[in-house]
């Protein structure tokens, strides 16, 4: 019985050491707390059962820690504060920074992805959370209907979609002569059904009425 007791313990001690490295392998944010929460309070139960209460009062803190990060996050999530929309030029050099740097991502979720930015008629958005860029939406307009050339997200806020604060801003698309928004179709795992903001299926493209 004493071998099985130390057998579980062993494994529980390093299932959650195993659990805390995978945590920082993490690029995601929000994966990156929620893995590590974890590993945390796995480590505050196997740290009890062997009597070693520093290692207990530190997982505890930092339990707590990650349970206030989460809490932020997951406030922050829909919340049009926490994020910024910039409409630049779509020759901008920072927008063309961007998408080079993240160019093999891209390809990944839209593997059809052309950009010219001499093209007329089109327009680019990046949306920052504080001084840091987490998506780019590119649009081309046909007449009265934007055509979404690229909704992208960087990989840190993959858990969120900040895409959406420029769909939100419906006021600013209809002053810009839009009435219907035409994601891509060949878009990977696209997000627009889970938005409740009217998006609505038609074929392999979701469209939006202003």
């Amino acid at each position: 019985m004493t071998w099985l007791t130390d057998h579980w313990l062993d494994l529980l001690g390093w299932g959650g050491s195993a659990l805390l490295v995978y945590s920082l392998l993490q690029s995601r944010v929000l994966r990156f707390r929620v893995l590590n929460l974890a590993a945390c309070l796995t480590l505050v139960v196997f740290n009890a059962l062997i009597d070693v209460w520093p290692m207990v009062a530190m997982n505890v803190v930092l339990s707590g820690i990650n349970v206030w990060f989460i809490a932020r996050l997951l406030r922050d999530r829909h919340d049009e504060g926490a994020f910024t929309v910039l409409q630049v030029r779509p020759d901008d050099e920072y927008l063309r920074y961007v998408l080079r740097v993240h160019s093999a991502d891209i390809l990944t979720f839209q593997p059809d992805f052309v950009w010219d930015p001499a093209l007329p008629n089109n327009l680019a958005y990046l949306v920052q959370r504080e001084d840091e860029t987490v998506g780019v939406v590119l649009v081309h307009a046909e007449g009265d209907i934007a055509r979404v050339q690229l909704d992208y997200v960087t990989q840190r806020f993959r858990d969120f979609s900040p895409g959406e604060f420029v769909w939100r801003r419906t006021e600013s698309l209809k002053e810009a002569g839009f009435r219907t928004v035409v994601t891509p179709p060949d878009m990977v795992d696209p997000y627009y059904d889970r938005l409740g903001l009217g998006f609505r299926p038609e074929g392999r493209s979701f469209v939006l009425d202003l």
